[in-house]
């Protein structure tokens, strides 16, 4: 009795483990057929785990998007904010003097409070110093961008639902 004692502790730490290699391959075509990342199966003293790490796909089409962007600046190098005002007319934005409000955040802009709300601002709306102009979602939070002085909407320069980078101009304010 006292010879199973010591043998049961020094098995796990000194004596390989058999694992059945058969059981490791079901486990793996678990894990292919459904979307599971991850399936532990124990038995006894035995434990075997299998994981599969997932690449966010996601990611990459979001770092798409601002190749779209850096392309425009060749042709129209005048202003460093072209790119970034895409979105709307060129012409008019040039030729139009203002201040534009630029995101201070990665995220999704989205013009009005729901779905059903009316927008917060319009082309040729008179707004004040801290006024909400639009939000942007940015790790499920919703952060309102207000207007940093009195004045008149010239252009809203994203659209509803449309995705925004640290410092693209959102809207243009009249000088």
């Amino acid at each position: 009795m006292a010879s199973d004692k010591p043998k049961s502790e020094p098995k796990l730490a000194n004596e390989p483990v058999e694992i059945d290699a058969s059981l490791v391959r079901q486990l793996a075509d678990i894990l292919n057929d459904t979307s599971l990342t991850e399936i532990e199966v124990e038995r006894g003293e035995l434990r075997i785990r299998v994981a599969r790490e997932i690449t966010a796909a996601p990611v990459m089409q979001y770092a798409a998007a601002p190749v779209a962007h850096t392309a425009p600046p060749v042709a129209a190098p005048q202003a460093a904010a072209a790119p970034a005002s895409m979105p709307s007319d060129p012409a008019t934005i040039v030729s139009r003097s203002g201040e534009q409000v630029k995101s201070p955040m990665v995220g999704t802009v989205y013009l009005q409070a729901s779905p059903e709300a009316p927008s917060f601002i319009a082309v040729g709306d008179k707004v004040k110093k801290g006024q909400t102009l639009l939000i942007i979602e940015a790790m499920k939070t919703m952060n309102p961008i207000q207007a940093p002085r009195d004045g008149v909407v010239l252009d809203i320069l994203v659209g509803d639902a449309q995705p925004v980078e640290f410092g693209e101009p959102l809207v243009m304010l009249e000088a």
